[in-house]
């Protein structure tokens, strides 16, 4: 057992149990701010009041600042106390102002949370407990004030100052200063705070509301960068149309600000009226972002605008709640990109995601709920499953009640709680109440862990003209919940027959809410192939006992596009295991599917690129007792071989049909075409064709788009040619000075399949232009090449040691973005016994390290014990 002598081993545990509404409540706040990087004065005023009958003293929150002076009614004050970086002060009565002086470097705030510098500017980030590192104050959602912010800066250095809220007034100072002073009317808690100082220049537009109001819209970014901006503005527009047509949501400040900034832990975040947001996910042009960036930009403003009703105008109670707003916001967001383009691509994608980060961490040892029980720190459940399975939690919901009363319960839920912190009960009983429908089973959603598993067998007597579908769903244990009650799982079903292909049934919803169903289907006049779980309708794991006769059918024939995917997928997926087992499989069926798919002229390009995919080796390995790597890689090789082999002629056909298209274009087909274009030659270079890398390379230097050029470098970085290293060169030194793109390059070799994987990425490490001192770069390269399942997984366990070498550094700068770069270690279990040895020891190494922060501690320690 491991002797760990510091303050980590023995964290404070937090309970939703243990919840208490707050001692004092704060509904005025004043700031005052003299900025500099250096050094930043602020002066806090609060209005506070106790709530109900206690004597208990006033707790402010802090967290590394220096305390100058406190306080009391207009008198100054010294029977305070620090306790646990917290300001205590006893009082006496029931309303006072408080006001305190604080001193603060955000030039050495290496941590990204507070206020801190980068790239020349002064920015915040207080979500979920950052605000405590600017001023003393209740840090706690459930505290709701309205807030006047003044800033006094240098006009030279910082000619921008913006804050929450509508501007107010402004003005110059002697000394070359200047100062802003904004007000936000909304009552909001304190992690919606924001402010930013800096030499900033705005694209700027305007959006008309419902009722007529015009509202000034304007994103913020270095000069140069301007331009890069009008599809994020274009997308904010977008998005506040889309808001009020199917929410009925409107805007409610008279501005809506973004602003970029290049060190970011997050994507983005919501703050009222003040958006802040990691430069990605703002910054696009068609030679630095590929179509995947523009859509992840228009998802990303979508997202963080939608916030201003699902997380701002109504907030979270405490932080066991996160999923009220982000499961929520998740869903709509998704919602909101289904209708920009291909709804079915979108669906695939969203999936994909689920599937690739959230039901890995359901099976493993950080499993939690929904809304967790219990946390150590709170910025460790900002996870996959708080966001994408709570979206989709939302999403059974809207299924199960229907466009409409999901509609009248989101109006109810959003004028009951507007201006107020509330519960995810309270959003469960806003439907429940609208709709009529009794919820009270579907809840465990909010209270189980672990991915549901449904056994789906479809029973048929020929000329009998009956079929019944027997469904059986468990829930596997997870750390801490052994035994599991049957889940509400909302599952779409149809029957098409096996000769005609015509469908035998309707669509169905079937609501399986016991651990065992029989459903039956009459005139069934020929054998059923069944459609389950259409459209994805639930997330779960669904087992079927469907032969690769079926499921190349119904890749074939099913008229859900979801359904059609999946079942190329699984038929995929099944050959795949089978091989990685050391089983005989069946290539011939998978390389018929793909062609048939190939020559459907009514299916959009976009839908069967995605279709043609392989799935990943990590999604393979989650569908075997033990994972093998290298059985894994091998059997996939194998089959895209194949794949690219016997259809290499329509590989070559689609290519260069997609290469003939005109210059660049951002809509649904050029995107579609684009695709299709990457994916064949991702098979043409996978069939061994001896021209596969002149291919690329050609490509690479043609490319008018990121797209196509990003598509060729990673056709590159897995060959071992010379055009390999000349298209990083060129890469590298057409964009060194353009840091979004050269995390590209990073990235790209990160992922790579080579051999040498290992040795380029720790020479990579090396490089001038790496520094983990950026959470972006540092997700590009050890991010990436922890969920490079071959070259992570190396045998010798030389590439768990150097993640682990790279997490301990990282976490004496920036803890929470260490923290989330842990979970692929902590899948140890997965794993023969060599390798889970190896990566439990580099866990146990991490555990064991001085200092560790609390973030790092909490995923590594329960890695080991769950």
């Amino acid at each position: 057992m491991l002797d760990i002598q510091t303050a980590a081993a023995h964290p404070h545990v937090t309970r939703r149990a243990d919840y208490t509404p707050p001692d004092w409540q704060v509904p005025d706040i004043a700031l005052d701010f003299d900025l500099a990087p250096e050094r930043t004065r602020v002066r806090a005023t609060l209005n506070v009041v106790r709530g109900g009958a206690h004597d208990r003293p006033l707790r402010l929150d802090g967290g590394g600042q220096t305390l100058l002076s406190v306080s009391v009614d207009g008198v100054a004050v010294n029977d305070w106390t620090l306790e646990d970086g917290a300001l205590v002060l006893p009082l006496a009565g029931s309303e006072h102002v408080i006001e305190t002086e604080v001193e603060i470097a955000p030039d050495r705030n290496t941590q990204l949370m507070g206020l801190y510098a980068s790239g020349g500017n002064l920015c915040t980030q207080c979500e979920a407990e950052g605000f405590r590192r600017i001023t003393f104050f209740p840090d706690r959602p459930d505290v709701l004030s309205r807030y006047r912010v003044k800033m006094t800066a240098d006009k030279a250095r910082f000619p921008v100052l913006l804050a929450n809220g509508d501007p107010i007034a402004q003005g110059d100072l002697e000394g070359g200063k200047h100062w802003a002073e904004w007000h936000d009317p909304f009552l909001k808690p304190c992690y919606l705070f924001a402010m930013v100082a800096g030499d900033l220049h705005a694209n700027k537009g305007q959006f008309v509301t419902m009722s007529g109001r015009t509202v000034d819209l304007g994103i913020w970014v270095r000069a140069a960068d301007v331009p890069r901006t009008q599809h994020a503005l274009e997308a904010l527009k977008t998005s506040m149309a889309w808001d009020e047509k199917v929410y009925g949501r409107e805007y409610d400040l008279d501005v809506f600000n973004i602003v970029a900034v290049d060190d970011f832990n997050f994507g983005a975040m919501e703050n009222k009226g003040l958006n802040v947001f990691n430069s990605r996910y703002i910054l696009a042009d068609p030679d630095t972002a590929t179509d995947y960036d523009y859509d992840a930009i228009a998802a990303v403003v979508a997202h963080e605008y939608f916030h201003n009703w699902s997380g701002n105008r109504v907030t979270c109670r405490d932080w066991f709640q996160l999923s009220l707003k982000e499961g929520f916001t998740v869903y709509r967001d998704q919602s909101f990109s289904a209708d920009q383009g291909s709804a079915a691509v979108k669906r695939i994608e969203d999936v994909r995601g689920l599937r690739a980060a959230q039901f890995p961490e359901d099976a493993g040892p950080l499993a939690h709920p929904i809304r967790p029980d219990e946390y150590q720190e709170i910025s460790n459940f900002y996870t996959a499953t708080i966001y994408n399975k709570g979206a989709e939690v939302i999403r059974m919901l809207a299924t199960m009640l229907g466009a409409a009363d999901f509609r009248k319960g989101s109006d109810l839920y959003f004028d009951r709680f507007d201006g107020t912190a509330a519960t995810c009960e309270d959003f469960v009983h806003s439907m429940e109440e609208a709709s009529g429908a009794d919820l009270s089973q579907f809840r465990l959603w909010y209270s189980q862990a672990g991915t549901p598993r449904v056994k789906a067998q479809i029973a048929h007597t020929p000329g009998s003209g009956r079929a019944v579908l027997t469904l059986e769903q468990t829930v596997p244990p997870t750390p801490g919940q052994p035994d599991k009650q049957p889940m509400v799982l909302p599952i779409k079903l149809k029957l098409f027959g096996a000769e005609t292909a015509k469908p035998l049934s309707e669509e169905k919803l079937a609501i399986l809410s016991d651990g065992r169903a029989e459903i039956a289907f009459e005139e069934v006049t020929e054998r059923p192939v069944l459609s389950i779980n259409r459209g994805f309708s639930a997330p779960v794991v669904v087992e079927t006992d469907r032969t690769p006769e079926d499921l190349a059918f119904l890749s074939a024939h099913d008229d859900d596009p979801f359904a059609r995917y999946e079942a190329m997928q699984q038929l995929m997926l099944d050959t795949l295991v089978a091989d990685a087992s050391g089983m005989q499989s069946d290539h011939d069926a998978v390389i018929a599917a793909v062609a048939l798919t190939l020559d459907d002229p009514a299916l959009d390009r976009a839908f069967v690129a995605e279709a043609v995919l392989l799935p990943s080796e990590s999604f393979i390995g989650d569908q075997m007792a033990v994972v093998d790597p290298d059985a894994i890689y091998a059997a996939r090789e194998a089959l895209r071989h194949a794949i690219g082999k016997t259809l290499e002629a329509k590989w070559r056909g689609i290519y260069a049909l997609a290469a003939a298209q005109g210059p660049y274009a951002y809509s649904p087909a050029a995107k579609g075409l684009r695709r299709m274009k990457t994916v064949a030659l991702g098979y043409i270079a996978a069939s061994g064709a001896a021209d596969a890398a002149t291919l690329a390379f050609a490509q690479f230097e043609a490319a008018d788009n990121m797209t196509d050029r990003q598509g060729a470098l990673t056709s590159l970085v897995n060959s071992d040619g010379k055009e390999r290293v000349a298209a990083l060169d060129i890469f590298y030194n057409r964009y060194s000075d353009n840091a979004l793109v050269l995390d590209k390059w990073f990235q790209t070799q990160a992922l790579s399949q080579r051999d040498d994987t290992l040795a380029a990425v720790q020479d990579l490490v090396r490089h001038s232009d790496f520094t983990l001192a950026n959470p972006n770069r540092a997700r590009a390269l050890v991010g990436a090449f922890a969920v490079n399942q071959r070259a992570f997984n190396a045998a010798s366990g030389a590439g768990y040691r150097f993640v682990a070498d790279q997490l301990i550094a990282l976490d004496k700068l920036n803890p929470q973005t260490a923290a989330k770069l842990l979970p692929p270690l902590g899948r140890w279990r997965r794993f023969d016994a060599g390798r889970a040895a190896l990566m439990k020891a580099e866990l146990e190494r991490i555990v064991s390290t001085p200092g560790l922060s609390k973030d790092m501690f909490e995923q590594a320690s329960k890695s080991l014990a769950g």
